[in-house]
C-alpha cells in the first residue's frame, strides 16, 4: 500500500499523451457530446491534476490523486472521461467511471472532483463542469442524484456549499477561501 501522496510508478503509464488503452470507455452521460480526447483531453486532465492536488482529491484505496486513475494500467477502464456539452460548450461534462462497481468512495471522489473544479473554475476554461458516476456502479442513481442537487445549488446561487451545507463566505463558510484540508483537524479535503 502507498502513503498519501505516493504513486506506484511502474504501474503508471506515461502522462502527458492520450492514451486510450489506459482511460476508460465514456458513459452514458458523454453520449451526444462532444467527447474530448487527445492533445485537449491531456491538456484539461493535467489542469485537473493541479486541481485535485490543491483540493486533495485523494483515491485513498491506491493513495494518490484521483486524476493518476486515468494513468493506471492495472485498471484501464477507470477513471475521468469528458465531453463538451453539445447544447453549451461552456459546460464540460465528467464522468467517472469507478474501478468496481461497488467503489465505497465514489460519492466522496465525484463530490470532491465537482467541488474541485467548480470552485477554482477560473483556472479552466468552462462556467461549469457536471459531474456522474458511470451507470456501472450499484449506486449510480443515488450518487448522481446527490451531484444534480449540488449542480442545481450551483447553478442558481453560484456559489458552492460547504460540508455543511452552507455557502461558502457566508454564515458557517470560510471567507478566506481556504480548504479544510489545509487545517489541522479539517475534516473534508475538498
Amino acid at each position: 500500500m502507498f502513503g498519501l501522496g505516493s504513486q506506484s510508478d511502474d504501474a503508471l503509464a506515461a502522462s502527458g499523451e492520450f492514451d486510450p488503452a489506459v482511460n476508460p470507455t465514456p458513459g452514458s452521460f458523454l453520449d451526444g457530446h462532444d467527447v474530448i480526447a487527445g492533445d485537449d483531453h491531456v491538456a484539461f486532465h493535467e489542469v485537473t491534476r493541479d486541481l485535485f492536488e490543491e483540493r486533495g482529491v485523494y483515491d485513498m484505496t491506491f493513495g494518490y490523486n484521483l486524476a493518476d486513475l486515468n494513468l493506471d494500467t492495472r485498471h484501464t477502464e477507470a477513471g475521468y472521461r469528458y465531453a463538451e456539452d453539445a447544447d453549451d460548450p461552456s459546460v464540460l461534462r465528467a464522468e467517472f467511471t469507478p474501478t468496481t462497481p461497488f467503489c465505497p468512495q465514489s460519492h466522496t471522489l465525484t463530490t470532491g472532483s465537482f467541488r474541485a473544479w467548480n470552485g477554482l473554475r477560473e483556472r479552466h476554461d468552462y462556467d461549469l463542469v457536471c459531474v456522474r458516476v458511470d451507470d456501472v456502479h450499484q449506486r449510480a442513481a443515488a450518487i448522481n442524484e446527490a451531484l444534480r442537487s449540488l449542480e442545481t445549488e450551483f447553478r442558481e446561487t453560484g456559489d458552492l456549499p460547504d460540508a455543511d451545507g452552507e455557502v461558502a463566505g457566508r454564515a458557517g463558510g470560510r471567507p478566506d477561501g481556504a480548504s479544510p484540508a489545509t487545517e489541522p483537524g479539517g475534516d473534508a479535503p475538498f
